[in-house]
């Protein structure tokens, strides 16, 4: 699959990489992250057309807010509100018993030496999945970075929610890059 990868996907590829040597495996929040560093490319056009680039950091809050709160989403929070179940004062509690963070979410897998290569969690290899899919959808013979988007934007999982939360849901993201030829940036 990675042979289909164009230049840009790999970008985020390995910028995910290199965003999870300290947490110890690639998660989709890394591939997102990963995107947002690009310039010039198809996700990245349309990620600055939906206005994600401009919340940059009101989205990198909000990836946080949900780490600490054990991988709960502002929905699943208001939808366990309510059935009067107040996340902020259980994720309290636990903070002032255990410390700050004491709920974040690092699922990682077990650590295997692998020649400096950063092992991909169970989600992230099926965003990659989601993306091949995605590509075959357009009719396109390459895995761009626009199809990776496409896959974090389709979701299921926390990055999606956000996205979506931050005005970039599967069907904006569609809407902007059209089918395959509107809004095209490099595709490097």
């Amino acid at each position: 699959m990675l042979e289909r990868f164009t230049k840009s996907a790999r970008e985020v590829v390995e910028g995910a990489a290199g965003r999870a040597e300290r947490a110890g495996a690639v998660t989709e929040e890394h591939l997102l992250l990963a995107l947002l560093d690009l310039e010039g490319t198809r996700a990245a056009f349309a990620l600055a057309a939906l206005g994600v680039h401009r919340r940059r950091e009101a989205l990198e809050g909000a990836l946080d807010e949900i780490r600490r709160r054990g991988g709960i989403s502002r929905a699943e929070a208001e939808a366990l509100a309510g059935l009067g179940i107040d996340v902020a004062e259980i994720v309290a509690r636990v903070e002032d018993a255990h410390g700050r963070g004491a709920l974040a979410t690092g699922r990682t897998p077990r650590r295997r030496w692998s020649a400096g290569r950063q092992p991909f969690t169970r989600e992230a290899k099926a965003v990659l999945e989601r993306s091949l899919r995605a590509a075959l959808a357009r009719g396109d013979r390459h895995i761009g970075d626009e199809h990776i988007l496409l896959a974090l934007a389709a979701g299921p999982g926390v990055v999606a929610d956000v996205l979506t939360e931050y005005g970039a849901s599967q069907a904006d993201v569609e809407r902007v890059l059209g089918n395959g030829g509107e809004g095209r940036a490099r595709t490097g």
